[in-house]
Order: structure tokens, then C-alpha cells, then sequence
């Protein structure tokens, strides 16, 4: 199977534990065209609370019944245990494909997505690529169903906050995908999310995650 979800060997990564909660809704604005907005709110223990909010608005377009284009902007402020730390801002684009292959019970789709990153105070332009693959298996005929995904953070350059040449992290998701509606989707599971650390002690989270999907 293409999805790597064999976890790294974490014996002397530093170790946390994570709530990760999404909420995101796709609006079909007519003529292929569609607007997504999802936001992700993050906490830790070894942060102390709420270390991050961040916020994803893209218009896609799509190209083929498979295939779409996106882009967009990421509004991304960071905390350290609930309080204010500093602000990052991205742009965003990805192309991404569904259901291109069926492999066995179920199909796998594909994302490419290319990120800028600012942070204020801080100079440079942080690159940054994210493949990602998901594998998704039919559980009965209501509609949910097992995801699988992997998806790794490949900086492409180096700045004040992205120090990382290479693979920075990578993270595998084991989750259970169920329609509350013929518009909503719930989505609970685990999330190991790794960091690789040049030189020191390597991140090893272990995420709680749960997410709501609108359509319109």
C-alpha cells in the first residue's frame, strides 16, 4: 500500500499530548468554482493549553470531476499556554485529487500543496511543500468509513523560524469518517504527528482529533 503509516522509532523523542479541533465548510459557489474555510484549534500539554488557532480560507476551482486547483490565505496566531505569542501568515496553494485509484476495498486520493510563511518581527519568506495521501475504506453501507492518511512538511529553505533543510515533521492519521447529515461529516481518530530536530531531541505528539464538515 503507497501509505506510509509506520511510525518512527521514538525512544528518545520528547513526547506530548495533543486536542486538535477542526471545523471546515465547502460552499459550491456555482461554475466549478468553491470557497473553504476551516479553522483548527490546538492544544498541549507541554504548552500548557491553547498554543495555536489557525485559520484556512481558499477558493478552488474545479478542473476535472477528480482534479482541483486551490489557493488561498492562512491566518495563524501561536500562543504558549493560552497566551499571545506572535503571528504567522501563509499563502496557500495545492492541487488535489480524488479518488484516483481503487486499491483493494478502497480508493486513495492525493494533495500537493506549497505554503509562504511570515511571521511578524521576523524577516524572510519560510518555503515550505506538503504532500499529502489518504487512503479511504468503506465500513458498511451508511456512509462512514476507515481514513488513513500520511502527510510530510518538506522545507525548502531556511529562515529565523524554519531551520529544518529537508523532511521537518511528518504526520500519520488514523480516523473514522461518519455522515451526521447529507451536509455534515464527523471525523474522530489519532494523529501521530513526528518532528525531526537537527542536533537534539526529536517532537513525538500524540493527537486526539475531531472535526466537523459542512457542504453547502
Amino acid at each position: 500500500m503507497a501509505i506510509a503509516l509506520a511510525f518512527p522509532v521514538a525512544a528518545h523523542a520528547r513526547e506530548d499530548r495533543q486536542l486538535w479541533l477542526t471545523g471546515a465548510a465547502t460552499v459550491d459557489l456555482g461554475k466549478k468554482w468553491r470557497l473553504s474555510e476551516e479553522a483548527v484549534v490546538r492544544f498541549s500539554d507541554n504548552r500548557n493549553g491553547l498554543y495555536e488557532i489557525e485559520n484556512n480560507l481558499l477558493l478552488g476551482y474545479r478542473l476535472t470531476n477528480m482534479v482541483a486547483i486551490w489557493a488561498g490565505y492562512t491566518h495563524d496566531p501561536l500562543y504558549a499556554g493560552g497566551r499571545f505569542t506572535v503571528m504567522e501568515h501563509r499563502a496557500r496553494e495545492q492541487v488535489t485529487v480524488d479518488n484516483f485509484v481503487k486499491l483493494g476495498p478502497g480508493k486513495l486520493s492525493a494533495r500537493l500543496r506549497l505554503e509562504q510563511r511570515w511571521r511578524e518581527g521576523v524577516t524572510g519568506t519560510a518555503w515550505r511543500f506538503r504532500p499529502f495521501i489518504r487512503y479511504a475504506v468503506p465500513l458498511g453501507k451508511g456512509g462512514t468509513s476507515l481514513q488513513l492518511s500520511h502527510e510530510s512538511f518538506i522545507d525548502l529553505n531556511a529562515t529565523g523560524y524554519q531551520q529544518v533543510h529537508g523532511e521537518e515533521r511528518m504526520r500519520n492519521l488514523v480516523a473514522v469518517r461518519t455522515p451526521l447529515s447529507k451536509k455534515v461529516n464527523l471525523e474522530v481518530g489519532y494523529l501521530n504527528q513526528y518532528g525531526f530536530v537537527p542536533g537534539g531531541q526529536d517532537n513525538d505528539d500524540h493527537v486526539a482529533s475531531l472535526s466537523l464538515n459542512f457542504t453547502f
